[in-house]
């Protein structure tokens, strides 16, 4: 049989600051420059939502997928919506800037502050939940090709035995 074994491991103190960095400045520098932007107030809130559906989606996505490889129960549709609505905001910032009446510089701005912020908020999602799997540190878990609906939860400390149930819930 072939297993994986999915580990978690507490990510350090610099990868968590430059995270957290990375998506207030991606997010910092999307405002500013919309704050500074000489455009209507209607494609400033239109640039706003791209963003704020953007992080939100990007989050969702790596959390479903994060999810998944972990064997909690995921519905197809929910990971399809997480999917879809990425790709969406990506679609709709690109159209939006491909038709702005701005200087090229000002769309790649644009464009690189949401990629960054979009980077930032996986990351920072990713060390948080990194954190609290570390801070549980009672499983491991193992995932194999026999096994349909994920990896299995796996006690690699007998004397720090818990209910199975109890660590699921406590890794969410």
């Amino acid at each position: 049989m072939n297993s994986q074994a999915i580990t978690s491991h507490k990510p350090s103190s610099a990868f968590v600051g430059a995270s957290w960095a990375a998506l207030l400045l991606g997010v910092v520098a999307f405002m500013a420059g919309l704050w500074n932007a000489a455009m209507q107030l209607n494609e400033k809130g239109f640039y706003f939502a791209v963003l704020v559906l953007g992080l939100y989606s990007a989050i969702s996505l790596q959390k479903t997928v994060r999810d998944k490889l972990e064997g909690v129960s995921v519905t197809g549709i929910y990971y399809g919506i997480s999917w879809v609505a990425l790709i969406i905001a990506v679609l709709l910032l690109g159209t939006g800037l491909f038709n702005a009446t701005l200087q090229l510089s000002e769309k790649g701005f644009y464009a690189m502050a949401f990629a960054l912020a979009l980077f930032g908020a996986i990351a920072v999602q990713k060390n948080t939940r990194d954190s609290l799997s570390a801070d549980d540190g009672s499983a491991e878990r193992k995932r194999g090709k026999s096994e349909r609906n994920g990896p299995a939860l796996v006690v690699t400390d007998p004397a720090k035995s818990a209910d199975v149930s109890e660590q699921v819930a406590n890794n969410r």
